[in-house]
């Protein structure tokens, strides 16, 4: 039988997944000695440690032992370091005026699928009728708003939440006198351009 470790080894550019980073991670997280979790996943103290330094490749059953005394999934050992996560601050959100009030993207553009806006707007302020590719998320923040399609007409009010196709023409109107903000969320299928 072929060692897989050497299987790897012998083929240019591949190498055994580096897992010991991720364990060792997991279980400083879960406040365990090396010892502890080698007692719990039945292993070798030692064996354990050159695992953690990416000095042996763990088989299988005993990357589930330790996943499983470490209570993770095994397939968290295998995440490589990502990117940091994106974060745009309230106070460094870039709003614009539109008729009637502002918006802002939320999401900063950061994404080619969706696009994340909260607009204000003060009272009595419409929309117009307009259509665009992709579904249309909507959720009330604050105040109150009147949604038209087609036939259909309802009034929102802060937490309300509405979703419909953005192809059907469609007009959102503040009402009540007060202003009033939304948050809308458009996904747009593959290729389709939004704002």
């Amino acid at each position: 039988m072929v060692d897989v470790q050497q299987q790897l080894q012998a083929e240019p550019g591949r190498r055994s997944p580096a897992v010991g980073r991720q364990i060792r991670r997991w279980r400083a997280d879960r406040g365990l000695t090396l010892a502890r979790l080698a007692a719990a996943a039945n292993l070798n103290v030692g064996y354990l440690s050159q695992i953690e330094n990416d000095k042996a490749s763990p088989s299988l059953a005993c990357l589930s032992a330790i996943a499983g005394a470490l209570d993770v999934p095994p397939a968290w050992f295998l995440v490589e370091e990502t990117a940091a996560p994106e974060v745009l601050r309230a106070a460094d959100r870039r709003w614009r005026d539109v008729p009637g009030g502002r918006a802002s993207r939320v999401d900063a553009r950061g994404s080619s699928d969706i696009s994340i806006v909260e607009a204000t707007t003060g009272p009595g302020v419409t929309t117009g009728l307009h259509s665009h590719p992709g579904d249309e998320h909507h959720l009330v923040l604050a105040g109150h708003y009147r949604m038209r399609q087609g036939e259909h007409t309802y009034e929102l009010g802060p937490g309300d939440y509405l979703r419909w196709d953005g192809l059907i023409p469609h007009d959102v109107e503040s009402i009540g006198e007060t202003p009033a903000t939304l948050l809308v969320i458009r996904l747009t299928r593959h290729g389709e351009p939004h704002d």
